[in-house]
């Protein structure tokens, strides 16, 4: 089942990301914030993969919960860190077994505590080889990911555009972007992906702001900028109820004027909550509708 279905001419695809929870209290928190993001229709949501695949079993469990409470689809991501082929072949076939349509596949993050990625003994060394493997032994839909400020171990734009590219070439059927906050970097990515030849769907990832601190943090991590305005709002006060209203606004205009410039569907990073996503998201219906 391809992906790339849900973002067709005339029509408006959206997602959700969703995250392990830790407790059982959290996942049915999680739990009850899925159904009210269901309100908005979603085409399908995607649960991440720890660190090391430490979370894989909670993973599936969350997978498994989504087709339960909503019967929407969802997509696992699945990383190449620390698992052998047979292991990762094993993953794929417990994901379908417990409800996964999809997989975004990555290659992951370095282990905590290492600053450089180490293909284990067996594994996989790039996102692109799991691709492959997933398109040639199961059906599931596939996504990557794109980074429109550069991946932070890119040797330069050309290279990273160049990694993304074979990653598409091997099966990927839509792109979804790592967060940012101005979306002229968005613009200029796309722009750069469609000189290069990449023709499947690029849908931008957005994280609306709750808590700047807590956003400086998450976009220090993946060399996200962050618009000096933007910012010089945000630090005017630090009381919850500003930060949230400020964020909130921000990542509402930057959808308004995505899909105005005609983004195929977007890609929201919730952090396991539907709060920001309602008001956020409230009056525009975009799940069906055109981008």
């Amino acid at each position: 089942m391809s992906l790339s279905q849900h973002y067709r001419p005339g029509r408006c695809g959206l997602s959700f990301e969703l995250f392990p929870p830790k407790t059982p209290e959290a996942m049915e928190s999680l739990r009850e914030a899925v159904i009210r993001l269901q309100a908005f229709h979603p085409d399908y949501f995607t649960c991440t993969y720890g660190a090391g695949g430490s979370s894989r079993e909670t993973t599936l469990d969350v997978v498994e919960m989504v087709r339960e409470a909503t019967g929407v689809p969802v997509a696992s991501h699945l990383t190449c860190v620390g698992s052998t082929v047979d292991e990762l072949r094993d993953y794929l076939r417990q994901a379908k077994a417990r409800g996964a349509s999809y997989i975004v596949a990555l290659r992951g993050d370095p282990p905590q505590g290492t600053t450089e990625f180490r293909q284990v003994d067996g594994g996989l060394r790039y996102a692109n080889e799991l691709v492959a493997l997933i398109r040639s032994e199961f059906d599931f839909g596939i996504a990557v990911a794109g980074y429109p400020e550069v991946h932070q171990e890119a040797l330069d734009p050309r290279t990273d555009l160049l990694n993304l590219k074979r990653k598409v070439d091997a099966g990927a059927d839509v792109i979804i972007t790592q967060l940012f906050y101005d979306n002229d970097d968005f613009y200029r990515f796309r722009e750069a992906c469609e000189q290069l030849g990449i023709t499947v769907p690029i849908v931008p990832g957005i994280l609306p702001v709750t808590n700047f601190k807590q956003a400086q943090r998450i976009a220090s991590m993946c060399k996200a900028a962050i618009p000096a305005a933007f910012a010089e709002l945000m630090n005017q006060n630090d009381s919850a109820d500003w930060q949230f209203k400020v964020g909130i606004e921000h990542a509402r205009r930057q959808t308004i004027d995505l899909i105005e410039h005609g983004v195929p569907g977007l890609h929201y990073y919730v952090l396991n909550k539907s709060s920001a996503a309602e008001v956020l998201l409230d009056g525009l219906e975009l799940a069906g509708a055109s981008c």
